[in-house]
């Protein structure tokens, strides 16, 4: 649509610029956009600006391309994003905090300070959000994942989308660990957003841009997004590579690393600057024996640490699977979530805090505890239960003495956290507010590790077993499994810094996604993308295994417009008011159908003008006895280009095929002929129907 309407426009132009001559016209196309249509208040100074900036322009152009400037302002400014939202979360954690100590005494009123802090932060995160910007709730990774596919969604990468998503995460880690979510998810969708931000400036500065400099700059973004969150990037160029692309270019890799090296380091910069660390050092700081870091026969250990963890996860995937299913089919659930989502927030928000209130259940959960606490604590070196035996041993007041103590024994409360904290984070995914769902199963993955290892400690006596250690291979094994990935396991190397403990964690998550993956179950995510539906091949393919092989002859559509190399003006009209692709395909005749190639739709806009200009001319010209000669009307392939098809499709080819063929290339349309006959074409649109239509049947 936006050719069409451009096209009136353009021949406009042309006119002008054929009475002005064709060296001003040729001046005037090849103007930089920094210097076409000044603005005529202060047309002086603003000229010495715009002299000054292309100046600028050209230095840094001497040393490298502009987009690699873009790729350092992408790490950069989504670094400063993920500081600026970890040091509000860090100052409203802090108050509910000390709005909790100062009520000691009454239990009442720390009841309610407990319960309606983070209802009344879930409630105005979803009503804002939805009042917005709909599309801001949730992780965002299913719908970034489709973006990078090939599909259009411009209104998940806006700028209002932006704003809305990184207020509403605010308000949705500020409740804490009573919700227990985090913000790897929605801050990859927001890496991605300031990515296409950065995109669309770099197009303003850079005149002559590759085609796939905006896909590049969005999967560039989805890794840099991991890198920021935990000031690691080469597990956050992984992540991109596992999760968010179908296909990974290489020529992607090394933008990719430096983009996240920026990031990482920006945030760890920042969280130095603040004070949090006298140096730079790993996010989640260990003290990990180096001398022994495990025993050869440990591997086993490990090993079965990752089986447990696969077996835990399919239990867990199997009940978010149920759950979205439950609540996108039963009607109550289904209105209250179209119209009043802060209803059904709160509600869900304060019966989890009730739960996780610190005098009730959560004094067994280690409720007072923040998601770093948590996770810094269960990664602590040593053995919890030989410190409690040993009364010469004081444990540190905090957040230690919130898993073992007089009331709450170590292995109790790791047991209840971890039976409580299963159904709880299942519950928790429905909320309708920004969140992520990565860092949760990171920390549940590593107390389970952290109960692995503090009973092998027990069962065997020994001294030189390292609990920490599983807690670390547990939260990457888990976490792996429930997304189907290995990244989390360099993740956890790199977040830690214990790159001695780099083989059991990658074997532990090696076979947590052996069991994970068996028999064709869905991910995480996957299941997110089923529920909503999008058009995501890889992961529609988990619900129906048969889709991929579906040919491509049974799920075509209507005829689509076609033109014949002899059309006329008429017939050219009439397919660019019919049709709205940039490609339009061309055949020999309507008999044969017989494919030639395709015109691009700007040259029939433009033949469509010089027609109409020729018209009027010979109308002009003519004189009255020749009045009824017939116009000398020209034809398509006298005036236009035929573009030759370079990927033809046949109606046997598979469903698989034709979006890899789409995903890789680039393509916007793919022409479908059997025996050389143009019977068809498939575009990003035709496919997302397609998909839709086998989904319905299914």
């Amino acid at each position: 649509m936006k050719n069409l309407d451009e096209g009136p426009e353009r021949g406009a132009d042309v006119e002008n610029n054929n009475q002005g001559g064709e060296n001003q016209s040729e001046t005037c196309h090849n103007r930089s956009p920094l210097l076409s249509d000044p603005w005529k208040p202060y047309e002086r100074p603003r000229a010495i600006v715009k002299d000054w900036l292309l100046k600028l322009r050209c230095c840094f152009g001497a040393v490298c391309g502009m987009e690699w400037y873009g790729y350092a302002a992408l790490g950069i400014l989504t670094a400063f994003l993920s500081f600026l939202m970890d040091f509000s979360v860090l100052k409203l954690l802090n108050a509910h905090q000390w709005l909790y100590e100062k009520l000691d005494g009454n239990r009442l009123l720390q009841f309610f300070c407990w319960t309606l802090y983070p209802v009344c932060l879930c409630v105005f995160g979803s009503v804002f959000s939805h009042n917005i910007c709909p599309f801001a709730t949730g992780s965002g990774i299913p719908e970034v994942r489709t973006i990078l596919a090939g599909f259009e969604m411009p209104h998940f990468l806006s700028v209002t989308h932006l704003f809305t998503k990184f207020l509403g995460l605010i308000c949705t880690l500020a409740a804490g660990s009573t919700v227990f979510l985090g913000k790897v998810g929605p801050f990859v969708h927001l890496s991605t957003m300031v990515g296409a931000y950065v995109s669309n400036l770099c197009t303003l500065i850079q005149p002559n841009k590759k085609d796939n400099a905006t896909r590049e700059m969005l999967v560039v973004a989805a890794g840099v997004g991991v890198a920021s969150c935990f000031g690691a990037p080469v597990s956050g160029v992984l992540f991109s590579v596992e999760v968010m692309s179908s296909h990974f270019a290489l020529r992607q890799y090394v933008p990719c690393f430096f983009s996240a090296a920026c990031g990482a380091l920006t945030f760890r910069l920042f969280s130095f600057w603040s004070g949090e660390g006298e140096t730079l050092q790993a996010l989640f700081k260990t003290n990990f024996p180096s001398s022994l870091p495990f025993y050869p026969l440990e591997i086993l250990l490990f090993a079965l640490l990752g089986l447990l963890c696969g077996a835990v996860s399919c239990c867990y995937l199997f009940c978010h699977r149920r759950i979205l299913q439950f609540i996108n089919t039963n009607s109550v659930l289904v209105k209250m979530l179209a119209t009043d989502k802060g209803l059904y927030a709160g509600a869900v928000a304060f019966f989890l805090a009730c739960v996780t209130f610190p005098h009730f259940a959560g004094r067994y959960m280690a409720s007072k505890c923040t998601m770093k606490q948590l996770l810094t604590s269960l990664l602590k070196g040593g053995q919890w239960i030989s410190q409690s035996h040993n009364a010469s041993v004081q444990l540190e007041p905090d957040p230690l003495l919130e898993w073992n103590s007089s009331e709450s024994p170590l292995f109790f409360t790791l047991t209840f956290f971890l039976l409580m904290k299963l159904w709880m984070l299942v519950l928790a995914c429905t909320l309708p507010v920004p969140a992520g769902y990565f860092m949760p199963v990171f920390v549940y993955g590593a107390a389970l590790g952290r109960l692995v290892g503090e009973g092998a400690a027990f069962l065997f006596s020994s001294t030189s077993i390292n609990p920490g250690g599983y807690a670390l291979a547990g939260a990457a094994a888990y976490s792996g499994a429930v997304t189907h990935t290995l990244s989390p396991a360099l993740l956890a190397i790199e977040a830690t810094g214990q790159f001695s403990h780099a083989v059991p964690a990658l074997f532990a998550t090696l076979m947590a996604n052996a069991v994970a993956r068996s028999r064709h179950r869905p991910s995480f995510y996957d299941a997110l993308t089923i529920c909503k539906k999008l058009p995501h091949l890889p992961s529609l393919k988990k619900a129906c295994p048969w889709l991929p092989s579906t040919p491509v002859g049974q799920v075509l559509g209507v005829k689509s417009v076609r033109l014949q190399k002899a059309a006329g003006p008429a017939e050219v009209r009439h397919a660019v008011n019919s049709s709205t692709e940039t490609q339009i395909p061309v055949v020999d005749s309507h008999e044969s159908q017989v494919l030639l190639g395709f015109v691009l739709r700007s040259e029939l806009l433009m033949f469509l003008h010089d027609s109409e200009a020729e018209v009027h001319a010979w109308m002009d010209s003519v004189k009255p006895l020749q009045s009824e000669e017939e116009n000398p009307e020209k034809h398509l392939d006298e005036v236009c280009s035929i573009h030759p098809n370079l990927v033809l499709l046949s109606p046997h080819n598979t469903i698989q095929e034709a979006y890899s063929i789409l995903s890789l290339f680039g393509a916007q349309t793919l022409f479908v002929t059997d025996e050389g006959r143009l019977v068809g074409l498939i575009t990003w649109p035709e496919m997302k129907r397609i998909l839709e239509d086998l989904l319905k049947e299914t």
